[in-house]
């Protein structure tokens, strides 16, 4: 018995040494992705920046370029009346609105709003032929009916509320 007890200890101190093994090892992984992610997301900070101030330069650009025929205050109107309607399409591209007319399948009674990339789902495989997936069988493997008709409980139909009953 004392044998037993002592590969029991082996086998637990084997469990914590292989529990604290993946937790280094998930800990190293996380912290890797999460080096990239921060790498990511500062370079598209840097690039959003460099974004604004070029179109602030644009802006400038069109401004100084009107104002060579206008006065300075009617450059500087009609500069910003154009930033002003690109910002409101650029606003309307990125929110669906109510007013879009919407295709014939989104129209439909009952339609779904989440739609497959590049049309429908397909039926069946591209060849034509057959189901597009295997039929799935009306019970687990082996699982055949006995002379009543009847099958085995699923460990899916047992309701674990239920109280249990031994024969």
């Amino acid at each position: 018995m004392d044998r037993l007890d002592h590969l029991e200890h082996l086998d637990k101190q084997l469990v914590d040494e292989l529990a604290q093994v993946a937790r280094e090892t998930v800990r190293d992984e996380l912290r890797e992705q999460t080096r990239r992610q921060r790498r990511r997301a500062m370079l598209y900070a840097g690039s959003g920046a460099v974004a604004l101030y070029a179109g602030a330069a644009l802006a400038l650009a069109l401004g100084l370029g009107l104002a060579a025929g206008l006065p300075d205050w009617a450059a500087a109107l009609i500069t910003a009346a154009i930033l002003g309607v690109v910002a409101y399409v650029l606003r309307g591209a990125a929110r669906p609105s109510s007013s879009r007319p919407m295709t014939e399948h989104a129209a439909a009674p009952g339609a779904t709003h989440d739609a497959t990339l590049g049309g429908s789902a397909p039926t069946a495989p591209p060849g034509g032929l057959g189901l597009p997936y295997p039929p799935m069988p009306a019970g687990p493997p082996g699982a055949t009916p006995d002379a009543s008709g009847t099958r085995p409980p699923h460990p899916d139909d047992i309701d674990p509320e239920q109280p249990h009953h031994r024969a």
